[in-house]
Protein backbone atom coordinates (compact mmCIF):
# COMPACT_ATOMS: atom_id res chain seq x y z
CA UNK A 1 0.00 0.00 0.00
CA UNK A 2 1.36 3.56 -0.98
CA UNK A 3 0.13 6.64 0.70
CA UNK A 4 1.24 9.95 0.20
CA UNK A 5 1.08 12.74 3.23
CA UNK A 6 1.20 15.99 3.05
CA UNK A 7 3.73 18.25 5.37
CA UNK A 8 2.33 21.59 5.87
CA UNK A 9 5.87 22.99 5.42
CA UNK A 10 5.57 22.15 1.87
CA UNK A 11 6.46 18.79 1.02
CA UNK A 12 4.83 15.61 -0.03
CA UNK A 13 5.95 12.33 1.58
CA UNK A 14 5.33 8.55 0.12
CA UNK A 15 4.53 6.39 2.89
CA UNK A 16 4.92 2.55 1.56
CA UNK A 17 3.81 -0.93 3.12
CA UNK A 18 3.86 1.52 6.28
CA UNK A 19 7.69 2.33 5.41
CA UNK A 20 8.52 6.19 4.72
CA UNK A 21 10.33 6.82 1.88
CA UNK A 22 13.29 9.37 1.89
CA UNK A 23 12.64 10.91 -0.85
CA UNK A 24 10.36 13.74 -1.04
CA UNK A 25 7.14 13.44 -3.42
CA UNK A 26 7.43 16.94 -4.05
CA UNK A 27 9.25 20.10 -2.12
CA UNK A 28 7.66 23.10 -2.99
CA UNK A 29 8.99 24.63 0.53
CA UNK A 30 10.37 27.45 -0.74
CA UNK A 31 7.04 29.13 -2.27
CA UNK A 32 5.17 28.26 0.84
CA UNK A 33 4.32 30.21 3.67
CA UNK A 34 4.13 28.04 6.57
CA UNK A 35 2.68 28.24 10.38
CA UNK A 36 -0.16 29.11 12.28
CA UNK A 37 -2.74 27.62 9.54
CA UNK A 38 -1.30 28.56 6.48
CA UNK A 39 1.20 25.97 4.48
CA UNK A 40 0.61 22.99 1.75
CA UNK A 41 -2.79 21.84 2.75
CA UNK A 42 -4.34 19.91 0.30
CA UNK A 43 -3.49 16.94 -2.70
CA UNK A 44 -5.72 15.75 -5.17
CA UNK A 45 -4.65 13.15 -7.85
CA UNK A 46 -6.60 13.29 -11.31
CA UNK A 47 -8.79 10.24 -10.56
CA UNK A 48 -7.79 8.78 -14.33
CA UNK A 49 -4.47 8.22 -12.58
CA UNK A 50 -3.16 7.97 -16.39
CA UNK A 51 -0.66 10.71 -16.74
CA UNK A 52 0.01 11.19 -13.01
CA UNK A 53 -1.25 14.99 -12.87
CA UNK A 54 -2.10 15.96 -9.19
CA UNK A 55 -3.18 18.93 -7.65
CA UNK A 56 -2.16 21.34 -4.58
CA UNK A 57 -3.74 23.55 -2.39
CA UNK A 58 -1.28 26.19 -0.39
CA UNK A 59 -0.20 29.34 0.86
CA UNK A 60 2.28 31.04 -1.33
CA UNK A 61 4.69 33.35 -0.67
CA UNK A 62 2.46 36.41 -0.60
CA UNK A 63 0.18 35.10 1.63
CA UNK A 64 -2.24 33.96 -1.37
CA UNK A 65 -4.14 30.74 -1.45
CA UNK A 66 -3.02 28.91 -4.49
CA UNK A 67 -4.10 25.66 -6.62
CA UNK A 68 -1.93 24.33 -8.94
CA UNK A 69 -1.20 21.13 -10.32
CA UNK A 70 2.18 18.99 -10.82
CA UNK A 71 3.32 15.56 -13.14
CA UNK A 72 4.50 12.68 -11.69
CA UNK A 73 7.81 11.92 -13.31
CA UNK A 74 7.20 9.45 -15.86
CA UNK A 75 10.67 8.02 -15.67
CA UNK A 76 10.29 7.62 -11.98
CA UNK A 77 6.94 7.66 -10.11
CA UNK A 78 8.21 7.98 -6.55
CA UNK A 79 8.58 11.96 -7.47
CA UNK A 80 7.02 14.86 -9.32
CA UNK A 81 8.26 16.02 -12.19
CA UNK A 82 10.14 19.33 -12.37
CA UNK A 83 9.51 22.27 -14.31
CA UNK A 84 5.86 20.45 -14.46
CA UNK A 85 4.06 23.29 -12.31
CA UNK A 86 0.22 25.10 -14.16
CA UNK A 87 -1.17 27.54 -11.78
CA UNK A 88 -5.22 26.90 -12.05
CA UNK A 89 -6.51 29.32 -9.32
CA UNK A 90 -5.06 32.36 -7.29
CA UNK A 91 -7.02 33.75 -4.16
CA UNK A 92 -6.48 36.67 -2.20
CA UNK A 93 -6.41 36.20 1.59
CA UNK A 94 -6.01 39.17 3.81
CA UNK A 95 -5.59 37.03 7.24
CA UNK A 96 -3.28 34.50 7.73
CA UNK A 97 -6.54 31.90 9.25
CA UNK A 98 -9.21 30.13 7.58
CA UNK A 99 -7.49 29.17 4.69
CA UNK A 100 -9.74 25.74 3.76
CA UNK A 101 -7.80 23.53 1.77
CA UNK A 102 -9.31 20.40 0.68
CA UNK A 103 -9.49 19.38 -2.54
CA UNK A 104 -11.37 16.44 -4.09
CA UNK A 105 -12.62 15.03 -7.06
CA UNK A 106 -16.06 13.89 -7.78
CA UNK A 107 -17.21 11.24 -9.60
CA UNK A 108 -18.34 13.95 -12.31
CA UNK A 109 -14.72 14.30 -12.61
CA UNK A 110 -14.49 18.21 -11.52
CA UNK A 111 -12.73 18.65 -8.94
CA UNK A 112 -13.70 20.10 -5.86
CA UNK A 113 -12.12 23.12 -3.68
CA UNK A 114 -13.03 24.08 -0.16
CA UNK A 115 -11.95 27.53 0.89
CA UNK A 116 -12.25 29.35 4.04
CA UNK A 117 -13.43 32.83 4.69
CA UNK A 118 -10.87 34.61 4.79
CA UNK A 119 -9.78 35.12 8.32
CA UNK A 120 -10.49 37.62 11.11
CA UNK A 121 -13.03 36.62 13.60
CA UNK A 122 -16.70 36.84 12.47
CA UNK A 123 -15.74 36.89 9.31
CA UNK A 124 -15.11 40.85 8.94
CA UNK A 125 -15.18 39.87 4.61
CA UNK A 126 -18.27 39.19 5.20
CA UNK A 127 -17.83 36.48 3.06
CA UNK A 128 -20.25 33.89 4.44
CA UNK A 129 -22.72 36.00 2.67
CA UNK A 130 -21.83 36.98 -0.54
CA UNK A 131 -21.41 35.19 -3.68
CA UNK A 132 -19.13 37.83 -5.47
CA UNK A 133 -15.70 36.05 -3.65
CA UNK A 134 -14.11 32.82 -3.53
CA UNK A 135 -14.08 32.63 0.23
CA UNK A 136 -15.92 30.56 2.57
CA UNK A 137 -17.23 28.19 -0.19
CA UNK A 138 -16.56 24.93 -1.75
CA UNK A 139 -15.59 25.05 -5.45
CA UNK A 140 -16.50 23.03 -8.41
CA UNK A 141 -14.26 23.38 -11.53
CA UNK A 142 -13.18 21.49 -14.46
CA UNK A 143 -9.68 20.60 -15.18
CA UNK A 144 -9.39 17.73 -17.61
CA UNK A 145 -8.16 19.90 -19.87
CA UNK A 146 -4.58 21.60 -20.58
CA UNK A 147 -4.40 25.62 -20.31
CA UNK A 148 -3.81 27.48 -23.40
CA UNK A 149 -2.75 30.79 -23.86
CA UNK A 150 -4.69 33.24 -23.36
CA UNK A 151 -7.06 31.29 -22.36
CA UNK A 152 -9.06 30.37 -18.37
CA UNK A 153 -6.80 27.45 -16.79
CA UNK A 154 -10.63 25.90 -16.18
CA UNK A 155 -14.02 25.64 -17.16
CA UNK A 156 -17.27 25.73 -15.24
CA UNK A 157 -19.40 22.76 -15.74
CA UNK A 158 -22.64 23.94 -17.30
CA UNK A 159 -24.94 22.85 -14.00
CA UNK A 160 -22.71 24.74 -11.23
CA UNK A 161 -26.02 26.50 -9.62
CA UNK A 162 -24.57 29.95 -10.02
CA UNK A 163 -23.53 30.52 -13.53
CA UNK A 164 -26.27 32.72 -14.46
CA UNK A 165 -26.76 34.25 -10.84
CA UNK A 166 -25.59 37.80 -11.74
CA UNK A 167 -22.69 39.22 -9.76
CA UNK A 168 -21.53 35.85 -8.76
CA UNK A 169 -18.76 34.04 -8.97
CA UNK A 170 -19.62 30.92 -11.34
CA UNK A 171 -17.33 28.26 -9.74
CA UNK A 172 -19.25 28.00 -6.60
CA UNK A 173 -20.93 24.74 -5.58
CA UNK A 174 -21.82 25.64 -2.03
CA UNK A 175 -21.70 29.09 0.16
CA UNK A 176 -21.92 29.53 3.58
CA UNK A 177 -18.49 28.04 5.65
CA UNK A 178 -16.14 29.25 8.11
CA UNK A 179 -13.79 27.05 7.69
CA UNK A 180 -14.26 23.80 5.86
CA UNK A 181 -11.51 21.05 7.55
CA UNK A 182 -12.12 18.76 5.67
CA UNK A 183 -14.13 17.67 2.68
CA UNK A 184 -14.84 14.30 1.57
CA UNK A 185 -16.85 12.42 -1.04
CA UNK A 186 -18.62 8.87 0.15
CA UNK A 187 -17.66 6.63 -2.47
CA UNK A 188 -20.58 4.79 -2.47
CA UNK A 189 -22.99 7.63 -2.25
CA UNK A 190 -21.46 10.31 -3.69
CA UNK A 191 -22.42 12.26 -0.85
CA UNK A 192 -20.24 15.06 -0.13
CA UNK A 193 -19.33 15.34 3.75
CA UNK A 194 -17.96 18.98 5.24
CA UNK A 195 -16.22 19.34 8.72
CA UNK A 196 -16.67 23.16 9.16
CA UNK A 197 -14.30 24.31 12.13
CA UNK A 198 -16.79 26.88 14.59
CA UNK A 199 -16.20 30.29 16.12
CA UNK A 200 -16.79 30.42 20.04
CA UNK A 201 -19.12 27.73 20.18
CA UNK A 202 -20.03 25.25 18.09
CA UNK A 203 -18.16 22.65 15.35
CA UNK A 204 -20.47 21.23 12.21
CA UNK A 205 -20.61 18.50 10.27
CA UNK A 206 -22.81 19.29 7.12
CA UNK A 207 -23.55 17.17 3.84
CA UNK A 208 -24.94 17.87 0.61
CA UNK A 209 -26.52 14.45 -1.07
CA UNK A 210 -25.25 13.35 -4.36
CA UNK A 211 -25.43 15.59 -6.94
CA UNK A 212 -27.09 18.62 -4.86
CA UNK A 213 -25.44 22.08 -5.62
CA UNK A 214 -26.32 25.42 -4.34
CA UNK A 215 -26.52 24.99 -0.43
CA UNK A 216 -25.93 28.10 2.20
CA UNK A 217 -24.46 26.54 5.28
CA UNK A 218 -25.09 29.88 7.31
CA UNK A 219 -22.20 30.62 8.26
CA UNK A 220 -21.87 34.11 9.51
CA UNK A 221 -25.95 34.34 9.97
CA UNK A 222 -24.98 30.98 12.18
CA UNK A 223 -22.98 28.74 14.01
CA UNK A 224 -23.80 25.77 13.63
CA UNK A 225 -27.62 25.37 14.43
CA UNK A 226 -27.47 28.84 16.62
CA UNK A 227 -27.86 32.17 15.52
CA UNK A 228 -24.35 33.88 16.08
CA UNK A 229 -25.53 37.51 14.52
CA UNK A 230 -28.48 38.55 16.51
CA UNK A 231 -30.30 36.84 19.32
CA UNK A 232 -33.46 36.06 17.89
CA UNK A 233 -34.83 33.41 14.70
CA UNK A 234 -32.21 33.31 12.36
CA UNK A 235 -32.93 29.98 10.87
CA UNK A 236 -34.71 29.87 7.34
CA UNK A 237 -35.24 27.68 4.85
CA UNK A 238 -32.78 28.99 2.57
CA UNK A 239 -30.01 27.76 4.93
CA UNK A 240 -29.39 24.21 5.73
CA UNK A 241 -28.33 22.99 9.06
CA UNK A 242 -25.76 20.61 10.39
CA UNK A 243 -26.38 16.91 10.71
CA UNK A 244 -24.62 16.92 13.43
CA UNK A 245 -22.54 19.56 15.91
CA UNK A 246 -20.97 19.75 19.33
CA UNK A 247 -20.17 22.91 21.65
CA UNK A 248 -16.95 23.68 22.91
CA UNK A 249 -17.09 21.78 26.05
CA UNK A 250 -16.40 18.54 24.04
CA UNK A 251 -13.50 20.02 21.79
CA UNK A 252 -12.31 23.60 19.29
CA UNK A 253 -11.67 22.31 16.15
CA UNK A 254 -13.06 20.00 14.52
CA UNK A 255 -10.80 17.63 12.10
CA UNK A 256 -13.11 15.91 8.88
CA UNK A 257 -13.59 12.72 8.20
CA UNK A 258 -14.68 10.03 5.85
CA UNK A 259 -17.34 7.58 5.48
CA UNK A 260 -16.04 4.40 6.05
CA UNK A 261 -16.42 1.98 3.25
CA UNK A 262 -13.10 -0.63 4.34
CA UNK A 263 -13.69 -4.29 4.88
CA UNK A 264 -11.60 -4.38 7.59
CA UNK A 265 -14.11 -2.97 10.54
CA UNK A 266 -17.55 -4.16 9.90
CA UNK A 267 -18.99 -1.89 12.73
CA UNK A 268 -17.58 1.41 11.21
CA UNK A 269 -19.34 0.60 7.90
CA UNK A 270 -21.43 3.38 6.39
CA UNK A 271 -20.17 5.44 9.46
CA UNK A 272 -18.47 9.18 8.93
CA UNK A 273 -15.21 9.57 11.54
CA UNK A 274 -14.34 12.55 12.40
CA UNK A 275 -12.15 13.93 15.07
CA UNK A 276 -11.26 17.04 17.11
CA UNK A 277 -7.54 18.87 17.32
CA UNK A 278 -7.95 19.70 20.37
CA UNK A 279 -9.15 16.93 22.66
CA UNK A 280 -8.24 13.85 20.09
CA UNK A 281 -11.20 12.09 20.57
CA UNK A 282 -12.62 9.91 17.47
CA UNK A 283 -16.04 10.13 16.91
CA UNK A 284 -18.60 8.64 14.39
CA UNK A 285 -22.06 8.80 12.92
CA UNK A 286 -24.22 6.77 10.88
CA UNK A 287 -24.26 8.38 6.97
CA UNK A 288 -27.63 7.33 6.32
CA UNK A 289 -28.98 9.86 8.98
CA UNK A 290 -30.11 13.25 8.46
CA UNK A 291 -29.34 14.25 12.06
CA UNK A 292 -27.37 12.64 15.06
CA UNK A 293 -27.55 14.54 18.04
CA UNK A 294 -24.92 12.54 20.02
CA UNK A 295 -22.27 10.72 17.87
CA UNK A 296 -20.40 8.12 19.21
CA UNK A 297 -16.58 7.71 20.49
CA UNK A 298 -14.78 5.58 18.38
CA UNK A 299 -11.59 6.20 20.20
CA UNK A 300 -10.06 8.56 22.65
CA UNK A 301 -6.22 9.80 22.12
CA UNK A 302 -4.26 12.39 23.90
CA UNK A 303 -2.98 13.73 20.19
CA UNK A 304 -3.34 16.56 18.15
CA UNK A 305 -5.50 15.56 14.66
CA UNK A 306 -4.92 17.23 11.94
CA UNK A 307 -6.72 14.60 9.17
CA UNK A 308 -8.35 11.98 8.15
CA UNK A 309 -8.56 9.84 4.75
CA UNK A 310 -8.51 6.87 3.22
CA UNK A 311 -6.51 4.68 1.14
CA UNK A 312 -7.65 2.97 -2.04
CA UNK A 313 -9.45 0.34 -0.10
CA UNK A 314 -11.56 2.10 2.20
CA UNK A 315 -9.62 1.82 5.13
CA UNK A 316 -9.10 5.24 7.10
CA UNK A 317 -5.78 7.28 8.44
CA UNK A 318 -5.32 10.24 10.49
CA UNK A 319 -2.28 12.47 11.10
CA UNK A 320 -1.34 13.64 14.57
CA UNK A 321 0.82 17.32 14.48
CA UNK A 322 1.90 16.63 18.18
CA UNK A 323 3.80 13.47 17.62
CA UNK A 324 4.27 13.67 13.36
CA UNK A 325 2.12 10.25 13.25
CA UNK A 326 0.66 8.31 10.40
CA UNK A 327 -2.03 6.61 12.36
CA UNK A 328 -4.61 4.09 11.21
CA UNK A 329 -7.98 3.84 12.63
CA UNK A 330 -9.92 0.94 13.23
CA UNK A 331 -12.18 -0.42 16.17
CA UNK A 332 -11.73 -3.25 18.92
CA UNK A 333 -13.04 -6.26 17.72
CA UNK A 334 -13.70 -5.06 14.59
Amino acid sequence: MTLFVVEQTGRIRIVREGQLVERPFLDISGMVRAGGEQGLLGLAFLPSGEDGRFFVYYTDDGGQQVVASYDTNPDDRDVAAPGSATIWLRMDDRFGNHNGGSLVFGADGYLYIGTGDGGGAGDPLDSGRHLDTLLAKVLRIDVSGQPADGDPAYRIPADNPFVSTDGARPEIWHTGLRNPWRIRFDRATGDLWIADVGQGDREEIDVSRAGVGGLDFGWNVMEGSTCFRSSGACATPELTLPVAEYDHDLGCSVSGGAVYRGPSHPALQGWYVFSDYCTGEFWAIDASRERTEEPAIVAETDLNISAIAEDAAGELYATDLSGGQLLRIGVEGG
